[in-house]
């Protein structure tokens, strides 16, 4: 992948400047990693890329999330339309969440973070 200094790319993400000015972040680039790199959000997301959850799930798979944060995160994801909240009849109801279409097009993404941060060994 090559860069034209100060040129956006194909995905309009602006790179090093050849003139000397300062590069430019695309604004719609720089508001999906700040949803998605929220704290635990990325995590969230990657564990509804499985499947549906519900919200007792969702605590198990993600080690260290706060009943509290995990809330705040879903309510954030579900008012960005990644993820798709569904109340189950029952006693108690039941409350399950799905990524929505916009949510599963974040797949390929994510899976290729996850490669990366693998090959890496960023959890250690």
């Amino acid at each position: 992948m090559e860069f034209a200094g100060g040129q956006p790319r194909a995905d309009g993400v602006m790179h090093g400047s050849a003139n000397g000015r300062p590069a430019h972040v695309c604004p719609d680039f720089h508001a999906a990693i700040e949803l998605i790199g929220r704290r635990w959000a990325g995590a969230i997301l990657m564990a509804l890329a499985t499947r549906p959850h519900y919200f007792g799930e969702l605590t198990a798979s993600v080690p260290g999330l706060s009943d509290r944060l995990l809330s705040r995160r879903l309510r954030e994801l579900e008012t960005a339309g990644l993820v798709e909240r569904s109340v189950h009849d029952g006693t108690p109801a039941r409350v399950s969440y799905a990524l929505t279409e916009k949510g599963r097009a974040l797949e390929p993404a994510l899976g290729e973070l996850e490669e990366w941060a693998r090959a890496w060994k960023l959890s250690s």
